[in-house]
């Protein structure tokens, strides 16, 4: 994608937020690359050079800004149903090596490219194509500045930072630190901890002192909003939101695919006025520091882009910066949402008590309110049906709740990063007692799918028709199809232009 140079320096100069996570600016005087908002003193327009990505700077010898910290910087916030299909591909393949570099994971391109149904030659065309570097690149980029994260904002070893960030060996890893950013993993510990804040607010080191790191989005952020909705379906025992934190438990199971019951925990702590969170986790998922700092961001939709979504959604009410609620589990939330099912929020909540209090485990966090983890699938796949029953879930839930638990080793791939929704609908709605509106929820949360729109969703059908005088539900998701590819936040905002007893 061609970046007009003189538009982006404009970016720069008004160190306008929109743009964040979006646009990068490479300073050929220093061989650095900041984000738009970077606070240093503003480069001579003669010595910039601007990226769509972290990756395309890099590629050109550049290296990432300790002051604004190209890391922490929001994703681009693109719909998936607005491209063409190459650009499309080319989109997904880069969420896939987001989810791998996160995870460890090194897949090769022909291996990615066969999950994608295309050859490798041709993906790497419509890769470079799209995003103007190779899909190793790309990769190798992602596995960096997760490094640099964790050197910068924790105590963990380098030799853990390495395999966490995908590093088979130190060896490798110092070799590609010093290859790409000219210093080894020390000094830039070293640096990084003098160059600002952030870094100096690290806590000493010690076992079990929690792993803490710095989440960057793009304002505005309805913080407000948001937590009110966690906080409304809170799990009492598993999540808890006070003030601008939320905190809550974690099996490490719900990050890798496993059905272990071991867990951790996590808290995510809101600074609207910096457009950040603090999220500190359990020295238990230090291994899986990629995969928290992934799924907090999908979660929180860290990297949504508020101006495009709120554009577009301009005649429904609500504040601006509206941000859709996703989840850490997947699981856990594929169950509360067939809990739900005819029975409002505060009876799904009260089910979703019992059936932890009774097949969830033991956790140990610093919190006495938070201290249960939620069942692994494998727990509730075995349990006799008539034990999930008498906690008053009716048989066909019991047994889809069952469904779910037998087949989610299936089914959590297709909740990666970038994953296809409608193929992950079909496969729901393949299993007994997951309908239409099941599916659709699960899809638009668990996956953070931002064009969900759940077929015959009361609640949304009775704020249309207050708002618009819709008269059936034929009219109304014809009148949704105006806000594609947002219409997830559309619902979340006719939700709340109801009153508490009529929303979901």
């Amino acid at each position: 994608m061609t970046i007009d140079g003189d538009a982006a320096y404009q970016v720069l100069l008004a160190r306008d937020a929109r743009f964040d996570g979006k646009l990068f600016v490479g300073v050929t005087s220093t061989g650095i690359y900041c984000r738009p908002i970077c606070r240093v003193r503003t480069p001579a327009r003669r010595n910039c050079r601007f990226f769509d990505s972290p990756a395309q700077a890099e590629a050109e010898a550049f290296r990432p800004c300790l002051k604004c910290r190209p890391e922490i910087a929001p994703g681009p916030g693109l719909p998936w149903t607005v491209m063409d299909a190459s650009r499309t591909l080319a989109v997904q393949a880069a969420a896939a090596l987001d989810a791998s570099a996160a995870s460890g994971e090194t897949p090769s391109v022909a291996e990615l490219a066969a999950k994608l149904g295309v050859s490798d030659r041709h993906l790497r065309r419509i890769f470079f194509a799209e995003h103007g570097v190779t899909p190793l690149q790309y990769l190798q980029t992602r596995r960096l500045l997760l490094a640099k994260q964790l050197l910068t904002d924790t105590k963990m070893p380098i030799s853990q930072v390495a395999l966490t960030s995908g590093f088979k060996s130190l060896r490798r890893f110092n070799a590609a630190f010093a290859g790409g950013y000219r210093m080894n993993p020390t000094r830039l510990r070293r640096t990084a901890k003098s160059a600002g804040p952030v870094a100096a607010d690290v806590p000493p080191a010690s076992e079990d002192a929690p792993i803490t790191v710095t989440l960057g989005f793009r304002p505005p952020h309805d913080v407000a909003s948001l937590l009110a909705f966690l906080a409304q379906r809170a799990i009492p025992g598993i999540e808890v939101v006070e003030g601008l934190s939320v905190r809550r438990t974690l099996r490490a199971g719900a990050l890798d695919g496993g059905h272990g019951e071991a867990a951790g925990w996590l808290e995510a702590r809101f600074m609207p006025e910096a457009s950040r969170v603090r999220l500190s986790f359990a020295p238990v998922l230090g291994p899986a520091s990629g995969a928290v700092i992934a799924a907090v961001r999908r979660w929180l939709d860290l990297d949504a882009a508020p101006e495009a979504i709120d554009a577009a959604l301009a005649e429904l009410p609500g504040a601006p910066g509206l941000r859709l609620p996703g989840s850490v589990d997947g699981f856990e939330l594929a169950v509360r949402a067939v809990l739900g099912q005819q029975v409002t929020v505060a009876g799904a909540k009260t089910l979703a008590r019992r059936l932890v209090e009774r097949f969830g485990s033991d956790a140990a966090t610093p919190w006495s309110d938070v201290h249960r983890a939620f069942p692994a699938p494998s727990v509730l796949a075995a349990a006799p049906i008539e034990r999930i029953a008498e906690l008053g879930i009716i048989r066909s839930r019991a047994g889809a709740i069952q469904a779910l638990a037998r087949n989610w080793s299936t089914l959590m791939p297709l909740l990666a990063r970038g994953g296809d929704p409608e193929r992950l609908v079909e496969r729901l709605r393949a299993l007994p007692g997951i309908g239409a509106w099941t599916a659709h929820y699960i899809a638009m949360r668990a996956l953070g799918w931002p064009d969900a729109f759940p077929p015959g969703d009361i609640a949304a059908l009775k704020a249309m028709q207050r708002l618009f005088a819709t008269s059936s539900a034929r009219e109304a998701e014809a009148r949704a199809a105006a806000w594609q590819p947002w219409r997830s936040y559309a619902l979340l905002r006719l939700w709340n232009s109801l009153s508490p007893g009529d929303s979901r």
